[in-house]
């Protein structure tokens, strides 16, 4: 019978894993299979980073391992804290046979473990998706976060308060500098918990029943060689809580070269993009004095510097920020931070910066930050 495989590399994979330990920098990934058949190539590669984190939080809000814009504790809380985990790092496989591509990713924010004994984490799901020419299905970055704009943090995510950030299943096509997307519907802030409708134990009040139309996501994408531009635009049916309209919000972002391999990164983001924009800040659906249940409003932007002092040595010092109109919630996140690498794909920081409140109602709080990190990518 003859034999359907031609090609089968195997010896620059035994050759990637036993160098990657004597010179990690060299490698990006790790190819694990490289294999001609009669019915095209297919290749396996491995990717991710080891990032371990060293965390001190003082003042007047709760410890968290990454400030994102919800209120930890719901009230000023004294805090001295000082935290060191792991959880961040990930691990990623990309198949890729032809034209078609499959991708997953985990991180180990997925709970579990304490810090008694075992300090273990559960892995968390972050991507899993399909790719096929303009095509993308599955889980990934929506398609209304502008990726290019995120400043360079050890803080996980940078400022989140000022960010369109968020990961759900969507259908993406993709044409030239166009991107149009029809991704997961759904509403916060009606009672209801996004339970998923094969959820076990998910009952009927769980489950958004009124969640019928898709949220619909189109991107403009400009790049040139100074830099990149991008207007996103997203659209939402709200069918809850009493209320039945469309719900716009739009995001204006870019990142421009300075000086050298300096440049400048920013997004500003208008409308009601609910759950969409400054995770934790707000619910998409909100009450007003009149006990009336309308579509939250939120403004939300970020501005960021990145400078490299030499080759290996670089800076980014950033600034988020973002407020809504009905609840009167106002918070914010500046860093700066100073990150050399030790090799071509290892490298160490440090990072200082403050997340502060100023909700209606609530006299001014914020606690400040200083985190050390290591990280080696793979």
């Amino acid at each position: 019978m003859k034999s359907i495989y031609k090609r089968a590399s195997f010896l620059p994979v035994a050759m990637g894993l036993s160098m990657s330990l004597v010179a990690p920098s060299s490698f990006a990934s790790i190819e694990l299979l490289n294999v001609d058949t009669e019915n095209g190539a297919t290749k396996v590669v491995l990717g991710g980073y080891a990032k371990a984190d060293i965390r001190h939080v003082n003042g007047d809000i709760a410890y968290q391992d990454y400030w994102v814009a919800n209120f930890p504790g719901g009230e000023p809380i004294e805090t001295s804290h000082t935290g060191f985990n792991v959880r961040e790092s990930r691990v990623n496989f990309k198949v890729t046979h032809g034209e078609v591509s499959g991708f997953i990713e985990w991180d180990f924010y997925g709970g579990g473990g304490n810090e008694v004994v075992s300090n273990s984490s559960n892995e968390r799901l972050r991507h899993f998706y399909i790719t096929y020419k303009n095509w993308m299905v599955g889980q990934n970055w929506s398609t209304f976060m502008p990726l290019a704009a995120l400043p360079e943090a050890l803080d996980f995510g940078g400022p989140h308060v000022g960010e369109v950030f968020i990961r759900q299943t969507q259908v993406r096509y993709t044409s030239g500098n166009w991107q149009f997307a029809i991704e997961n519907p759904e509403t916060n802030g009606d009672g209801d918990n996004g339970t998923p409708a094969s959820a076990v134990g998910g009952t009927g009040t769980q489950i958004d029943k009124d969640e019928a139309i898709p949220d619909f996501v189109i991107r403009y994408n400009h790049k040139a060689d100074w830099g990149q531009l991008s207007f996103g635009t997203l659209i939402r049916q709200v069918d809850q809580g009493g209320i039945d309209e469309v719900s716009l919000a739009a995001n204006f972002s870019g990142r421009i070269n300075t000086i050298g391999k300096d440049d400048l990164r920013f997004q500003v983001s208008v409308g009601e993009p609910g759950r969409y924009v400054a995770a934790g800040l707000t619910p998409d659906i909100v009450s007003t004095d009149a006990d009336e249940v309308v579509v939250e409003k939120t403004t939300a932007f970020t501005l960021a510097y990145r400078h490299f002092w030499t080759e290996k040595l670089r800076s980014t010092i950033f600034y988020g920020a973002a407020e809504t109109d009905v609840l009167g919630r106002e918070r914010s996140h500046w860093g700066v931070n100073l990150i050399t690498d030790i090799t071509e794909k290892m490298d160490a920081g440090f990072e200082i910066g403050e997340y502060a409140i100023d909700d209606e109602n609530i006299q001014g709080i914020a606690s400040a930050y200083g985190q050390f990190s290591l990280k080696f990518t793979f």
